[in-house]
C-alpha cells in the first residue's frame, strides 16, 4: 500500500490544533507570477513578515499556507540557496502564522534527530519525527521552530497524537524568516539528522519528489 494510501486510511490529528479551512486560510503564491514581490527586498526580513502579515489581514485569514513543489523566487533573499544551480522548488508545505502558534503531531511518532540549522535563510531549529505504521517507516520534518522547542529533547522520545511538541519561532532565531512552520514528509534520509532539503534545483526534482512526497497528505 502506498503512503498516501496509508494516511488517507487514519484519523489526523489538525496539526494547528484546528482545522484549516477556506474561512481561516489563505492559499499564499511566492512564484515569480506573484507580482507584489517584486516590489519587496525581500532580504530585509521585517519587510518581507510585514507583506505576509498585511495580505492575512487584508484577506481577514489566520493562516497563510502553501508550497509543495512551487518554485519559488523567495530564495534569491539567501546566499543559502544559490551555491551552485541555485535552489527553487519547494519540498514541503509551509503554513504562515504568528510567531509561537503551537504545533501539533499529526500522527504518532518519535524523535529522530532535532538540530539548530542557524545560517540566514535556513531552517532554524528543527526536529525530525520517525513514523512507522504498518511497518512503512518515514518521516516528518518541522523547521523554524522556536529555540525553546529543542529544550529538553531526547532522541527515540516518544510523541503522541495530538500532543503540543514545538511552536513557530521568531525571526531572526527562526533562520530569520517571517514566522511560519516548514513541514515536509520525507521516505529516505539518507543518513541525515536534524536536516534534510526542504528546496531542491530543478534538475533534481524528479529524485527529491520521490524523497519528499506531498506534505498536504498529513494536514488536516
Amino acid at each position: 500500500m502506498s503512503l498516501k494510501d496509508l494516511l488517507a486510511g487514519i484519523d489526523l490529528f489538525p496539526i494547528l490544533g484546528k482545522e484549516l479551512t477556506e474561512e481561516n486560510t489563505l492559499n499564499m503564491d511566492f512564484t515569480i507570477a506573484n507580482k507584489y514581490l517584486t516590489n519587496i527586498p525581500i532580504k530585509n526580513t521585517s519587510l518581507f513578515n510585514q507583506y505576509i502579515f498585511d495580505t492575512l489581514s487584508h484577506h481577514k485569514k489566520t493562516y497563510g499556507i502553501g508550497g509543495y513543489l512551487e518554485n519559488r523566487v523567495i530564495y534569491q533573499r539567501s546566499d543559502h540557496f544559490q551555491q551552485g544551480e541555485p535552489r527553487c522548488m519547494h519540498l514541503g508545505v509551509d503554513i504562515w502564522a504568528k510567531a509561537f502558534t503551537p504545533v501539533y503531531a499529526p500522527i504518532s511518532g518519535k524523535i529522530h534527530s532535532f538540530k539548530d540549522n542557524n545560517n540566514f535563510g535556513d531552517y532554524g531549529p528543527t526536529i525530525i519525527l520517525e513514523h512507522n505504521i504498518e511497518n512503512n517507516i518515514f518521516y516528518s520534518l518541522y523547521g523554524h521552530l522556536s529555540r525553546e522547542s529543542l529544550t529538553g529533547l531526547k532522541v527515540g522520545q516518544q510523541v503522541e497524537k495530538g500532543q503540543h511538541f514545538c511552536d513557530f519561532g521568531p525571526f531572526p532565531e527562526n533562520g530569520d524568516w517571517p514566522p511560519h512552520l516548514h513541514f515536509q514528509l520525507i521516505t529516505n534520509l539518507q543518513g541525515r539528522k536534524g536536516d534534510f532539503p526542504g528546496v531542491c534545483a530543478p534538475s533534481e526534482l524528479d529524485t527529491f519528489q520521490q524523497l519528499c512526497p506531498n506534505a498536504n497528505w498529513l494536514i488536516k
